[in-house]
């Protein structure tokens, strides 16, 4: 049940009422954007809330239990507030977002309504569709750690140990293979391979800002080509640059080799897979309860 504060309460009894919606955006990046369904611009806790251009929100469906609460916001692309290419480039991907009832004659008198992260967004005919999903949805999240034989580590963070500031590189492209792949320049000093798996963080160019993961590192001809797990070939030109951290396929073997790191390894090599535990005893199988793993 909702407890309205006593300013609101008593507008609301009234039974005539002057109330508006308004949303407030907080991107991962920082960025705060404010709308509203109301026809002039509303201002509360640092925020400016603008006339929305054909922004609404949906009904949210009450569920009982640990059910996440889906809603939609659903409004026109425009550039001068959600803009396609911001859309395209994540950045609007698990944004928080407030949705708030305000008396817009008195906005001190509010309330909350709740607040959502942003899931899917799909856009059609200059419209964004937008799921709006409830804190419920961190209760989807894996808490603890999960027995297998990768690491579950992140390449450099405090339980993996290693120091990245002697692993990575400044690269430039220099041509679009395709959608995924990209060649560039500035790796030559590093082995084939060294940054697959990786990470790139792009300095330059229309996705300024933003990390997007390496999933190959190849060299044909003397020329890198680092290949991508998004599609990016419409938002790269040749002259953006990046720094790409070197990559880790979260494998003992290459734990040991590549980072001499074995010490700090976080998964467990010698639980046998599910090939190992299926399979029938043949003739000279070593079944005398060695490791698996060396």
């Amino acid at each position: 049940m909702r407890i309205l504060d006593a300013g609101l309460a008593s507008h609301v009894a009234q039974g005539e009422t002057t109330l508006a919606h308004c949303w407030r955006i907080r991107r991962k990046d920082g960025l705060v954007l404010g709308f509203t369904d109301h026809d002039r611009t509303l201002v509360f806790d640092g925020t400016e809330f603008l006339p929305s251009h054909g922004l609404d929100g949906g009904e949210v469906p009450a569920r009982l239990g640990g059910q996440v609460e889906t809603s939609e916001m659903l409004g026109v692309i425009h550039a001068e507030a959600v803009s396609e290419d911001d859309i395209l480039l994540g950045h609007y991907d698990g944004a928080v977002v407030e949705s708030w009832r305000v008396n817009w004659t008195d906005v001190s008198q509010r309330l909350l309504l709740r607040t959502d992260a942003i899931g899917e967004i799909v856009r059609e005919d200059g419209v964004f569709r937008a799921e709006l999903r409830s804190a419920q949805q961190g209760l989807n999240a894996t808490r603890g750690r999960v027995y297998h034989g990768l690491c579950d580590a992140e390449l450099g963070d405090v339980r993996c140990g290693v120091d990245l500031t002697a692993w990575w590189g400044n690269a430039t492209v220099i041509a679009v293979e395709d959608a995924y792949r990209v060649r560039v320049s500035g790796l030559g000093g590093f082995a084939d391979g060294w940054f697959g798996f990786g990470k790139a963080a792009w300095s330059a160019g229309r996705r300024s800002g933003l990390t997007d993961g390496v999933m190959s590192h190849g060299r044909v001809a003397g020329v890198d080509v680092l290949g991508f797990a998004v599609k990016l070939g419409d938002w790269v030109v040749p002259g953006d640059t990046l720094v790409v951290t070197a990559g880790c396929d979260r494998r003992f073997a290459t734990c040991k080799a590549k980072f001499a790191n074995a010490v700090n390894f976080r998964g467990f090599p010698h639980i046998p897979g599910s090939d190992y535990v299926l399979r029938h005893p043949r003739n000279g199988d070593a079944m005398d309860g060695r490791a698996v793993v060396k």
